[in-house]
């Protein structure tokens, strides 16, 4: 059974940079991608970033040149480093094991999620 478990959420203003931790267990991992999706108080869930084992990763558009997705493959962790954090970045993030069907990213696991919140 898969089990990924987020830490790092936290209050913060705008400007400000945080990092998101992930740790995954119960599978072996080399051929998942690992990602983050987010929620916003009504709105529906959507995707963050997503990284494979290689590193190669991809971002929305709305998060690209803020934040960066990382993966240390020995200790199963992802993380996010959030950079210049926006008021619009304030959302409950998910961590996941993503993967691409049209016209986007899903999940089938996820987190408990971790509450980000940004203050002006």
């Amino acid at each position: 059974q898969v089990q990924l478990e987020e830490s790092g959420g936290g209050l913060l203003q705008v400007g400000d940079s945080l990092r998101l931790s992930c740790a995954a267990s119960g599978r072996t991992f080399s051929n998942y991608f690992m990602g983050w999706f987010r929620q916003a108080s009504g709105k529906e869930r959507e995707f963050v970033a997503a990284i494979n084992w290689n590193g190669d990763s991809i971002y929305a558009d709305s998060v690209k040149g803020r934040f960066t997705i990382s993966r240390d493959n020995a200790k199963n962790t992802v993380y996010l480093q959030m950079n210049s954090v926006k008021f619009e970045d304030t959302a409950v993030y998910y961590c996941a094991l993503p993967y691409h069907t049209p016209p986007g990213w899903r999940s089938g696991d996820w987190g408990q999620g971790t509450q980000v919140t940004v203050s002006s």
